[in-house]
């Protein structure tokens, strides 16, 4: 395994895709921990220029809004996406369902939302009344295309 080093209080760890944000055990995220996130990712992206990032998403059960919305600006500029471990809670966000696939064994790679099924919103989750997309079951990324590119 890679070195370990801390950035603000939070692990990080490189594996063969990307550099991995670790903010340990804490099960909800409220808006202090989701700027400390976004702080940590400006300094792995613009000051480190990490272009392929992931987050450990093990112990999550609930994050703030903007997380979601955060991670896409990302990776609308160029930078790629993983989500890590994700609960069975978080993977079952609309948002998650929409704009994650699954990579390989527990970890979900970001994309633009285009290939995944309408279906309606409010299914399996409470507070979402418009029309969403996701994908029918887990897809896996088709290794032979480039993300972003």
């Amino acid at each position: 395994m890679a070195e370990r080093k801390y950035i603000h209080g939070l692990t990080l760890r490189q594996d063969d895709k990307a550099v991995i944000l670790d903010i340990g055990q804490m099960e909800i995220w409220d808006g202090a921990d989701l700027s400390l996130i976004r702080d940590t990712l400006i300094s792995m992206i613009r000051g480190d220029g990490q272009q392929s990032i992931g987050i450990n998403m093990q112990f999550v059960k609930y994050v703030p809004s903007g997380f979601f919305g955060m991670l896409f600006d990302w990776f609308e500029s160029g930078v790629e996406v993983r989500l890590y471990q994700p609960t069975e809670r978080v993977a079952k966000m609309v948002w998650f369902r929409q704009f994650f696939l699954l990579e390989e064994d527990q970890c979900y790679i970001l994309h633009d939302g285009t290939q995944c099924a309408p279906v309606l919103a409010g299914e399996e989750e409470d507070s979402t009344w418009q029309l969403e997309t996701r994908p029918s079951e887990p897809t896996r990324l088709d290794q032979s295309r480039s993300i972003g590119g």
